[in-house]
């Protein structure tokens, strides 16, 4: 027992990563410990896409060069479920980084900064008076949970996973496209709403691409899970083939469970943090390990509250905001008229890729332009 770690971190992902990097550089003398089932570089399934908001959470954490070798995608496209498009230039460039890279570099940068690393598939925890036992071997003061969608951390402690309702499923690939297109589009469809499919050109002459929907509209289908996601995908973007296909669920934000307990804090996919509107899961991931890994070593006797308040603080007026979105979303028509709004104002259109990408909340009056331009679609339609 004289072996304790003051942060062991499960899950290598960018939560994890960023809860480990926060704490060492927080504490440089604190010990940290990083687990991993796999080892680095890994595939993961994602939509690879790194908003201009996750470089300044790579900035906080202090390694802002990251992804700087990468070609920054300027320009986004959107067209709605009833065909209303925008493409226009985004205020701040995102980019688009396969998970194999990022997470690899993320893991990297934790282990120079002094965080050991080990590949370990953790099963079973105990808990003590002031610390967490992980199988048995690994004994800590906190433990951030970043084990992803499929959490065994959560299962652990007894915390629910997001209900169906509140989960999607998608389908990743990659496929060639001109070395020059830097153009990232989404392409929705009103077939099985929400649902979409997305190309994300990387900078080497391929894509990111894929298509995902919520899992209880798939369900409804009858048909099998393969057929209905490799066929909206090819439906939706024909002139590309796909390869290394891979489907993943996405835990949506409005149905995420509490952030812990005890001395167990869950972060990125494990506490549900997925932005229902558009599946961005990155940024969240990196605030909410980040400001656990803040709690573990500023707040070391009971981490806990200190991080649910700091994360209430940091994103709980946008996950709000998602959360009454997600709920008009539920109209193709309300998405019609926002996407229309967005090609006629640039304001509204950064404001789509704040709250999409990052942490943005919506201002009345352009809240209420959406919801004139969806009544007066109506209107026209009736």
């Amino acid at each position: 027992m004289n072996d304790v770690w003051d942060l062991a971190v499960v899950g290598g992902g960018p939560a994890g990563a960023a809860a480990a990097l926060r704490a060492r550089q927080l504490r440089p003398d604190a010990r940290v410990l990083l687990l991993d089932r796999a080892d680095f570089p890994r595939d993961k399934a994602c939509g690879d896409g790194i908003a201009a908001h996750c470089r300044d959470e790579l900035a906080l954490l202090g390694i802002p060069d990251l992804i700087a070798d990468h070609r920054p995608a300027r320009r986004l496209a959107v067209v709605s479920p009833g065909g209303a498009r925008v493409s226009a230039t985004s205020a701040r460039p995102n980019h688009v980084v396969p998970r194999r890279v990022f997470d690899a570099r993320l893991v990297d940068a934790a282990r120079a900064r002094g965080v050991e690393v080990r590949r370990h598939h953790v099963r079973s925890l105990a808990v003590l008076d002031d610390r967490i036992v992980l199988d048995g071997t690994v004994t800590a003061r906190a433990v951030v949970a970043a084990d992803g969608a499929n959490s065994t951390m959560r299962r652990l402690i007894g915390v629910s996973p997001a209900p169906d309702r509140h989960t999607a499923i998608a389908v990743r690939g990659y496929a060639d496209v001109p070395a020059d297109d830097d153009v990232q589009s989404i392409f929705m469809q009103q077939d099985g709403w929400p649902a979409y499919a997305w190309s994300f050109p990387i900078g080497d002459g391929t894509a990111n691409i894929g298509f995902g929907m919520l899992l209880p509209r798939l369900r409804a289908t009858g048909l099998p899970g393969r057929e209905v996601l490799h066929g909206r995908l090819a439906e939706l973007l024909p002139q590309l083939s796909p390869h290394d296909l891979r489907a993943h669920h996405l835990p949506l934000s409005p149905g995420r469970p509490r952030p812990g307990s005890g001395r167990v804090m869950l972060a990125g996919d494990a506490a549900g943090l997925i932005n229902p509107l558009t599946g961005e899961g990155i940024y969240y991931a990196l605030v909410s390990g980040r400001l656990a890994g803040e709690a573990a070593v500023r707040a070391a006797a009971d981490p806990l509250p200190a991080y649910r308040r700091e994360l209430r603080k940091a994103l709980g007026r946008h996950l709000r905001t998602t959360d009454v979105l997600a709920l008009a979303a539920q109209s193709p028509g309300f998405i019609d008229a926002a996407i229309d709004t967005a090609a006629r104002r640039k304001e509204v259109f950064d404001l789509l890729v704040d709250v999409g990408l990052g942490a943005g909340t919506v201002p009345l009056p352009l809240a209420l332009a959406v919801v004139r331009r969806w009544i007066a679609s109506g209107v026209r339609r009736r």
